[in-house]
């Protein structure tokens, strides 16, 4: 294994983990505000018991979140120390806003977590707001530095600073990765509880969680198909190779056709199986069935993103989407139909699309970053021209995989004890 693959392949790993931790602390937090608001609008025990224990799992994703990702900053250091000298000091200020966000969850988490029965009701609902905005700030400021690094854009002196903000994909992106976050964390947790039903726990703990859950991720899941609308558009404007990659659109046409599924061939430069929706591409993108759209041919094949990783985790990413979205309005018409009487193919469908969410948040992840290949700046440096030329990087690669595989392990096994060894639903179920 070479460098450049070791070092691609430790940042992916990483990233691949790390975003199930992030994603997690900017979900969680949500959920238990609205459980902790059920319980002072209803008075309700269960609302109190959910959003305890959903306080408590917000404070483990974020301790293990805190470890992953102080990894990730030295590996983008050790790793990619060219890319750095060029771009530190402009992704910098991001990083550095998202530590004072970061600081500013910690602090009230730690008030939210100690001060039940210390403060008013109303005044402990408050302390988790900033945990909720916090997180979801934490991870807007990240990917602004990401969006840099998609669509660069270069304000010259004190401007500079700003840079990361300025990028035209920040905002879609942020919304995108943002309320992927949400419709993740809210299918997850959906499932887990579906489970507690499926084993006889069917009460009013367990529903109230799926219902609370699934508020969240259903309302979420239906506005993503906007805002991949709003990211495909600006991934045409500004990068227009990841689009093409995206629908294995191999040449430059009016009248280009939407692909559901299918094959790309780089050799033949054609896609094979595909289902093509004559003028789709063309209409979504300017709403003109005449509209040109950018291919691959417009570019030297040296600067082709892997046609076939990006298209088939597009693919993914918008199948899973659109399954969530079906699932999450079929699950609140069963409520307004049925509710009460939920036939039990109900709730192992929600354990069987718990992990759709995720299996969407990687494969989007793989569109971005794959889709931006060969830059880690685009258009501006070569990913080949980032990366250190120190040996031992797949020494390390193997060592930060461990690392990475002990956090989640670790996280997975907490959560378990969490559900498991959960005092107050005991006592809950014995009232």
């Amino acid at each position: 294994m070479d460098t450049l693959l070791a070092a691609r392949a430790q940042m992916e790993v990483s990233l691949a983990f790390h975003m199930i931790f992030a994603a997690l602390g900017i979900g969680m937090p949500l959920l238990m505000l609205m459980a902790e608001w059920r319980w002072l609008r209803s008075g309700r025990e269960h609302y109190r018991v959910l959003a305890r224990t959903w306080g408590k799992a917000t404070a483990l994703t974020f301790a293990v979140g805190a470890v992953s990702g102080t990894a990730l900053s030295f590996e983008l250091g050790l790793l990619w120390p060219r890319f750095m000298a060029e771009a530190g000091g402009i992704i910098g200020p991001a990083f550095a806003l998202e530590g004072y966000a970061f600081f500013i969850e910690a602090i009230f988490l730690g008030l939210y977590l100690y001060g039940w029965d210390r403060l008013s009701p109303r005044a402990h609902w408050w302390t988790g707001v900033p945990v909720a905005v916090s997180g979801m700030m934490s991870g807007v400021l990240v990917v602004a530095a990401n969006a840099w690094m998609q669509a660069p854009v270069a304000p010259e002196g004190a401007g500079a600073a700003f840079a990361p903000f300025l990028s035209p994909r920040w905002l879609d992106l942020a919304l995108h990765s943002t309320l992927s976050c949400y419709i993740a964390t809210g299918f997850a947790v959906a499932g887990v509880y579906a489970v507690g039903i499926l084993r006889g726990r069917d009460d009013a703990y367990h529903r109230s969680a799926i219902r609370i859950a699934l508020a969240v991720a259903a309302v979420t899941a239906m506005l993503q198909p906007l805002s991949g609308d709003i990211s495909a558009r600006m991934a045409a404007k500004h990068q227009p190779a990841k689009l093409a990659a995206m629908e294995a659109l191999y040449e430059t046409r009016t009248h280009a056709p939407l692909t559901i599924g299918g094959i790309p061939d780089d050799d033949a430069q054609t896609l094979r199986f595909g289902l093509e929706i004559p003028a789709g591409l063309s209409l979504l993108l300017a709403h003109d069935p005449a509209h040109e759209v950018t291919g691959l041919d417009a570019f030297p094949r040296d600067e082709w993103p892997n046609v076939l990783i990006v298209h088939t985790a597009f693919q993914v990413m918008v199948g899973a989407g659109f399954a969530m979205a079906g699932i999450g309005a079929l699950f609140w018409l069963v409520q307004w139909k049925r509710r009460g009487r939920e036939p039990r193919a109900l709730w192992i469908l929600l354990v069987a699309a718990s992990p759709l969410g995720y299996l969407a948040l990687q494969a989007g992840w793989l569109v971005t970053e794959v889709g931006r290949q060969p830059w880690v700046i685009y258009g501006s440096m070569r990913t080949a021209d980032g990366v250190t030329t120190a040996p031992g990087v797949p020494i390390t690669f193997f060592g930060f995989t461990v690392l990475y595989l002990l956090l989640g392990t670790a996280l997975a096994a907490l959560l378990r004890a969490l559900a498991t060894h959960n005092s107050a639903r005991r006592a809950l179920e014995q009232a």
